[in-house]
This record gives C-alpha cells, sequence and structure tokens, in this order.
C-alpha cells in the first residue's frame, strides 16, 4: 500500500518586480516573523521546557496570551506558523543532542552494557530526562527497573548526562530575516494575483506571479531583491516501471559518484568538480582576505576613502554569492543527470548501499580537503537517490558499513586502501576504494538475506 501514495515534492513559484512599498510589507513580515521564533527559542530552548515541547497546542496556548503578538501587530496567520516553527527547530536541536549524546555513550569504555542502556532509555523518555536534568523525581523506566542499580550509581549516570548535554547543548540560531509561511487562511488568488493578509484588517497585498500556479496548502515566501520566490507544496502520483525489477548493490563516493558491483560507474566527473569548485573558492576567499586586511590597515591609518574604495569594489557578496551559486547548480544538474541516467539504464527495483556514515569522521590537516569534505556533494547525492527512487516506487535499502571499507571482497581477508586503489596483500586482488566497496555491499546483503528466518 505504501508504493501507491504519492509524494509531495516543492515547486518554485516567481513573483513578478514588486513595487516597494510591498517589498518593504514583505521584509516587515519576515522581520517580526523571526522575531516570535527567536522569542520562542528565548522561552522554550532550555531544559526546563524540554518537558513541554511534546504538545505544541500548549505552546501555542501561552505564545497566544503573552502580548507579542499584539505588540507586533502581527497577523494570527503568521504569527502562529513562527510560533509553530520555533518549536520545530528547538525539537531538532534536541534532536541532534541526542545524537550526539547516544555516540558518546556508545564510545565511552568506562560505561557498562547496563549503563548504556539506561542512559539510552532516558534520551528516549523527554518527561524523564527533563526531570533528570532538572533535579526532579521521576519514576524509574519499565526498560531500565530490571538493572538493578543503587542510588549512588544511579547519581553517577544521572550526573554524567547533565555533564555532557551542559557541554554540548546549542539554542537554535535566529538566522536571516528573510523568509516567512502563510497559512492557506492567509492568502488567495485571482487572475494571476496572490493576496496576502496584510497588518490592516479586511485589506490584503496582491503579489503579481508570472504563472498560474495556485495552492491550497502552507506556502513559503521567500524575499529576494527586488521580488519574491514562493515555496509551493505540491502532491505528485510516483511512477511505476514495470520493467524496473533488477537489484543493483551501490557504493556512493566523493571521486566517482556511483560505482556498481558490476564494476560500472556514473558519475565520474563529480570529484573533478569538486575540487574544481573547492579551488575556486579558495582562490577567491585569499584574495577577499588579502582585501580586508588593506581595509583595516587603511581604516587604521585614517584613510577612510581608500576604505571605502576596497570595501565597494572587493568586500561586496553580489558577484561572489552569484559565482557560488552558479557553480554549485553546475554540480547539482550533473549529479541529476547522472542519477537519472543510471536509473534509466540499470531498471533496479530495489537499490543497496550503506547507511550515512556521520561519526568518527577523518578530520585533515589540509584546508582545500577540509573544504572538499564540508562542501562535498554527498549529502545532496544521497537526498536526491532518496527522491527519485521514491518517485520512481524504487526500494532503498540501507545496510550498516561495518566490513565493507577494509576487507577484501575477493578472499575475505584485510586489505589495504592506498592512494592508488585497494590492495589485497593477502590474495593480491588490486581494484578500486569503491568497485571493492560495492562488492562487499553485495556480499553483505546476501549473507543478511541467509540469516533472516523463512516464512
Amino acid at each position: 500500500m505504501e508504493k501507491e501514495k504519492g509524494i509531495t515534492k516543492t515547486v518554485w513559484q516567481h513573483t513578478e518586480r514588486l513595487p516597494e512599498e510591498t517589498m518593504e510589507f514583505l521584509k516587515g513580515i519576515a522581520a517580526d516573523y523571526a522575531r516570535v521564533k527567536a522569542c520562542v527559542y528565548e522561552r522554550y530552548s532550555g531544559i526546563k521546557s524540554l518537558g513541554k515541547l511534546s504538545s505544541v497546542y500548549d505552546i501555542m496556548t501561552e505564545m497566544r496570551h503573552c502580548g507579542l503578538r499584539e505588540q507586533l501587530d502581527l497577523p494570527s496567520v503568521y504569527y502562529e506558523l513562527a510560533v509553530r516553527d520555533g518549536v520545530t527547530d528547538i525539537k531538532s536541536t534536541w534532536g541532534m543532542l541526542k545524537n550526539k549524546l547516544r555516540a558518546l555513550i556508545t564510545a565511552n569504555e568506562n560505561l557498562s552494557g547496563g549503563d548504556r542502556m539506561y542512559l539510552r532509555t532516558v534520551l528516549k523518555l523527554d518527561k524523564i530526562y527533563a526531570a533528570v536534568l532538572n533535579r526532579e523525581p521521576y519514576p524509574m523506566p519499565e526498560k531500565a527497573a530490571g538493572l538493578n542499580l543503587d542510588a549512588d550509581h544511579l547519581n553517577r549516570l544521572n550526573n554524567l548526562l547533565r555533564r555532557l548535554t551542559r557541554k554540548y547543548q546549542m539554542r537554535p540560531a535566529a538566522g536571516r530575516a528573510d523568509s516567512f509561511s502563510v497559512s492557506p487562511a492567509g492568502y488567495s488568488y485571482k487572475d494571476n494575483v496572490l493576496y496576502l493578509v496584510s497588518r490592516i484588517p479586511r485589506r490584503r497585498v496582491p503579489i503579481p506571479l508570472k504563472d498560474p500556479k495556485t495552492s491550497t496548502r502552507q506556502i513559503r515566501i521567500c524575499i529576494k531583491e527586488d521580488c519574491a520566490v514562493i515555496a509551493i507544496p505540491t502532491q505528485v502520483k510516483r511512477q511505476t516501471h514495470p520493467d524496473y525489477q533488477n537489484t543493483i548493490f551501490l557504493h556512493l563516493g566523493y571521486q566517482t559518484m556511483c560505482t556498481l558491483s558490476s564494476g560500472r560507474t556514473y558519475g565520474e566527473k563529480l570529484g573533478e568538480l569538486s575540487t574544481e569548485k573547492s579551488q575556486r573558492l579558495m582562490e577567491k576567499n585569499r584574495e577577499r582576505s588579502r582585501a580586508r586586511a588593506k581595509y583595516k590597515e587603511s581604516l587604521a591609518q585614517g584613510d577612510e576613502k581608500r576604505a571605502d574604495e576596497i570595501k565597494t569594489n572587493n568586500l561586496g557578496l553580489q558577484k561572489y554569492s552569484r559565482q557560488k551559486k552558479r557553480e554549485q547548480a553546475k554540480l547539482e544538474t550533473y549529479i541529476n543527470a547522472e542519477l537519472n541516467r543510471m536509473l534509466e539504464t540499470e531498471k533496479p527495483g530495489r537499490i543497496v548501499t550503506t547507511k550515512p556514515v556521520t561519526i568518527n569522521k577523518t578530520k585533515f590537516q589540509y584546508k582545500p580537503s577540509n573544504r572538499r569534505i564540508t562542501e562535498g556533494a554527498g549529502g545532496y547525492v544521497r537526498k536526491r537517490l532518496t527522491q527519485k527512487c521514491l518517485a520512481n516506487n524504487i526500494e532503498v535499502t540501507e545496510i550498516h558499513s561495518k566490513g565493507t571499507g577494509k576487507i577484501c571482497s575477493n578472499c575475505g581477508m584485510e586489505g589495504k586502501r592506498l592512494a592508488e586503489g585497494f590492495l589485497c596483500k593477502s590474495c593480491g586482488y588490486q581494484t578500486t576504494i569503491a568497485l571493492n566497496g560495492a562488492r562487499n555491499i553485495e556480499k553483505k546483503y546476501n549473507e543478511l538475506q541467509k540469516s533472516l528466518p523463512e516464512n
């Protein structure tokens, strides 16, 4: 039944060039929207509010009666969504913190299996986690009831959890005030014009559109220089391909995007394009650093005219941002084209790959290597692969990556990952790291399938 459901796709709609008065209205709503979110962060991102996050309606009720909406004169169609966005951001921050703590708990060799079970159980239960952080009494979780932890040992574990939380807890960043969401009650359409609720009762602000698309769901307005872009969620039916029946085993890499266990590759230029982008950014940032140093030197010498010239001609962001976006769009176009080519050629009904590795990443000391990793396209490739598989009714199976890197896919012994490729000294097998990984993925998946009980 899952495959018969549609998927939600974001469609972007552009407005015509807007008059200054309309742009001021949009910027004002976006600024107040950001202020509401900042207020929610301030009130509810601390440890005392962790237990409240399970019910967004209680927070909504409190925010309705705090007087902020009246103070900002912000219509409820914007205000309530800003509150919800703020709560969602706080939940995401807590989720990232919990993932970090789980990784630290797993890596802590001083903890026993029972200690880890207790700590992980507490992290799953927000009310108990909040009670631990606030030093309040709480009932022992059912899963941890049989661990026989005495009071002193329990106190040490709770203190560890508090210390780690204090060390790694962060509040959501306020972000830029250049977008806001609108509920369906806050807009209407007529003659290719979007009418937004204004601060004046029974009056709406017209936003002329470039195309006739309409929506009946929540939309998001993104403000640009002299216009706006609207994100419209659209329900799209999944495509079915009767001839997509194959199972392929896929290694996702930084140099070659996709390597199959059959030896076929797709996206061979990914590493070249990523390196080119990284190199240009490095050179451009080096030039900007020199210009910034000259700017500070001019200010120190009292030469304000020269400082203004440097700031105007060398430290602007418009050209820099345009070039960066253009290169990113070029990279994304290439990735999407290669993924489409792979699906059309291989006709997969199932794709087997590894889960993303999110911890214990190697930290290179060489700056260009760091930039290629941090700005790499790996996350975008995985995201687009998942979306395309969802849209085409292709099943994606992710297995753990352990045992797919250093193990030789030919003999099963441990080999070496060298700059020139993978080498196994036991059997002499030599190939690329990506192909060895793809074949290990196939072997591991087949072993997992054999170990499953028969129905």
